[in-house]
C-alpha cells in the first residue's frame, strides 16, 4: 500500500517513525528534543515545530505518502481572529486552574452533572479549566480568543498550511472537558462557561478521515491524543486493560460504549479506533516505590525489588495503604498513606519493601475493579512503564490483578499508533481498506505473565488489603464497603500513619 509516518511529540521530544503501511514494519526514525524545559507549563508551539523540523532531518520522509499526528493532551492553543496565538500554550502539567477547576465544578452543580454533560470531571489539567483560569487570570488575553485547539490539532493545521478548516479526533475533543464521548457533540455552552463567551471548536473527523492533503501530496490523518495515539499502537481491544506506571498510574480499557460515572473516578475518552477508553487514575503509583526505597535507605527501585523478593507474598501481614499525595481512585483527596499490621516479627525492611509493592498494585487493581465494576471485561493487563520489569512487580502483579499479565517490548507506541492511523487513512482514500476497521499490523513482541498457582496468594493479599482498605476509609467506593479487592471486615490493624 506505501510507506507512512507517525509523530508522536511530548512533552520533551518529537520522535517521527517511518513504517511499511501494510505490516507497520518500522523502516526508520527520526528524533529531536523540543528546544524548552518539559517541566514548563507554558510553551511557544513553533518549538514544536521546530523540533519536528529537526527530528525529520534530511530526507526521513522521503517516500511517506501520509502522516499520523500524535501529542501531548490537555494543552491549549488560544489562537486569536487571525490564527495567531494570544499567548504560549497551556500544557497539561499546568496546575495553576485547581481553583478554576473547582469553581466549574460547582457551577454546574457538582461532579455528578460533569460526568453526565461530558464524561469527565474538570481537573486542572483539562482545557475547560485553562480556558476558566485565563478568563480570571489574564483577561485582555481572554478577550483575544477567537479559536481553541490541542497541541496536535494546531500541528495539524500547520502542517496543512494554515486551512481555514480547523478538525480534530474524537479522541482529542473527549479530553477537553467540553466534547462528550457518548454523544459525539460538543457542549459550546461549558466554553462560554469557562470562556465568559463562545469561541470557535474544531471540526471533530472520524477516525479513518483525513485532515486534509498537503501541497507536496501528503496526505494528515485525523490525529489524536497521546493516550488513543499508544492504545492504536499496541492494538488492544474488547477485553484488554492497559496499566501506566509512572509517578501516579493510569487504567485504561476498550470498551462499546462511553461510561458515565457520578463519582467521577472513570474519565470516559474516545479512543482512536470509534471504540471508547475509559480511564481510572491514581495520583499514587511508583512515587510509592521512590519513598520506601528512600525511607529504606537503598540506592534505587532494583534494590528495593531484590530487598522485598526477599519477603513472602503478604509481607508478613503488612499492609501499606498508598494514599501519599491523596487520592483520586477512590475520591480521598485530603488523606494519608497508612501502614498496617504492624508486630514485632513483621517490623524487617524486605517486609516494608513488599507491601510498599504489592500496595502500589492493589491500588491499581481496586482502579481495574472500577471498570469491572461497570461492566468493562478485562481478561488481559498490558503493563507499561520502566517499573514493569522490576521482579517485585512482575512476580506479583498477575496474582493481584487477577488476568494475565502481557508485558510488552518497549517501543514508542504513541508514534507507532500515529502511523498505523496514517495507513488507515490511506487505505481507505485508496478504497483498499474499510473506514470501519485499522490495518492489521503485527503485534508488539510481549513477554506474557499467568498468575498460576500464585492466584489464590494473590486474590488473600487483595483481601487483606481490602479490608484494612475499608475498615479506614469505610465507603470510600460508595456506599457498599468491601465492593473493591473483596475487603473483608474486622481485623487487627496496628496503625501507623504515614505523613506525606
Amino acid at each position: 500500500m506505501g510507506i507512512v509516518a507517525g509523530l508522536d511529540s511530548s512533552s520533551a521530544f518529537t520522535r517521527i517513525i517511518v513504517c511499511d503501511a501494510d505490516t507497520g514494519a518500522v523502516l526508520r526514525q527520526g528524533y529531536a528534543q523540543h528546544p524548552v524545559d518539559p517541566k514548563s507549563t507554558e510553551v511557544d508551539p513553533q518549538s514544536w515545530l521546530l523540533s519536528l523540523g529537526e527530528a525529520a532531518g534530511s530526507g526521513l520522509l522521503d517516500g511517506v505518502q501520509a502522516i499520523g499526528v500524535s501529542a501531548q493532551q490537555h494543552g491549549l492553543v488560544p489562537l486569536d481572529e487571525h490564527g495567531a496565538p494570544v499567548r504560549a500554550a497551556l500544557v497539561g502539567n499546568d496546575r495553576r486552574a485547581q481553583v478554576a477547576a473547582a469553581d466549574l465544578v460547582d457551577a454546574l452543580g457538582g461532579r455528578h452533572a460533569w460526568a453526565e454533560a461530558v464524561g469527565s470531571v474538570p481537573q486542572s489539567s483539562l482545557p475547560v479549566a485553562k480556558l476558566r483560569w485565563l478568563a480570571r487570570s489574564e483577561p485582555e488575553a481572554a478577550q483575544q480568543v477567537a479559536a481553541v485547539l490541542q497541541p496536535h490539532d494546531w500541528l495539524v493545521w500547520q502542517l496543512l498550511g494554515r486551512p481555514a478548516r480547523r478538525t480534530t479526533d474524537r479522541g482529542g475533543a473527549s479530553s477537553t472537558g467540553y466534547w462528550s464521548a457518548a454523544s459525539g457533540a460538543y457542549r459550546p455552552d461549558l466554553v462560554e462557561l469557562a470562556l465568559g463567551r463562545p469561541c470557535a471548536l474544531p471540526d471533530v473527523l472520524g477516525p479513518a478521515e483525513s485532515a486534509g492533503t498537503t501541497p507536496e501530496g501528503l496526505l494528515i490523518s485525523a490525529g489524536t491524543g497521546e493516550t488513543m495515539a499508544a492504545a492504536l499502537g499496541l492494538g488492544v481491544g474488547p477485553g484488554d486493560a492497559v496499566v501506566s506506571l509512572g509517578a501516579s498510574g493510569s487504567v485504561m480499557a476498550v470498551h462499546h460504549e462511553a461510561l458515565t460515572d457520578p463519582s467521577g473516578m472513570i474519565t470516559s475518552y474516545a479512543d482512536a479506533t470509534g471504540m471508547h477508553l475509559p480511564v481510572v487514575h491514581t495520583l499514587n503509583a511508583v512515587r510509592v516505590l521512590r519513598g520506601a526505597a528512600e525511607m529504606l535507605g537503598v540506592a534505587d527501585l532494583e534494590a528495593l525489588s531484590e530487598l522485598a523478593m526477599t519477603s513472602t507474598p503478604g509481607a508478613s501481614g503488612l499492609v501499606f495503604l498508598p494514599y501519599l499525595e491523596g487520592e483520586r481512585t477512590p475520591h480521598l483527596p485530603h488523606t494519608a498513606g497508612t501502614l498496617s499490621g504492624l508486630r514485632r516479627e513483621s517490623m524487617r525492611p524486605e517486609h516494608l519493601a513488599r507491601a510498599a509493592f504489592e500496595g502500589m498494585l492493589c491500588s491499581l487493581a481496586d482502579a481495574l475493579d472500577v471498570l469491572r465494576g461497570r461492566g468493562v471485561a478485562v481478561r488481559r493487563v498490558f503493563l507499561l512503564g520502566a517499573s514493569a520489569d522490576l521482579p517485585a512487580v512482575r512476580s506479583a502483579a498477575p496474582a493481584i490483578f487477577g488476568a494475565q499479565v502481557v508485558v510488552p517490548q518497549p517501543a514508542d507506541y504513541t508514534a507507532i499508533g500515529a502511523a498505523r492511523q496514517a495507513a488507515w487513512a490511506l487505505g481507505v482514500s485508496q478504497g483498499s481498506l474499510s473506514p470501519t476497521a485499522p490495518p492489521l499490523w503485527h503485534p508488539p513482541v510481549m513477554e506474557v505473565l499467568e498468575p498460576g498457582e500464585d492466584g489464590p496468594v494473590g486474590h488473600a493479599v487483595r483481601q487483606q488489603y481490602g479490608a484494612t482498605r475499608d475498615q479506614l476509609h469505610p465507603g470510600a467506593f460508595g456506599p457498599v464497603p468491601g465492593s473493591y479487592g473483596h475487603g473483608l471486615p474486622g481485623g487487627d490493624p496496628g496503625l501507623v500513619g504515614l505523613v506525606p
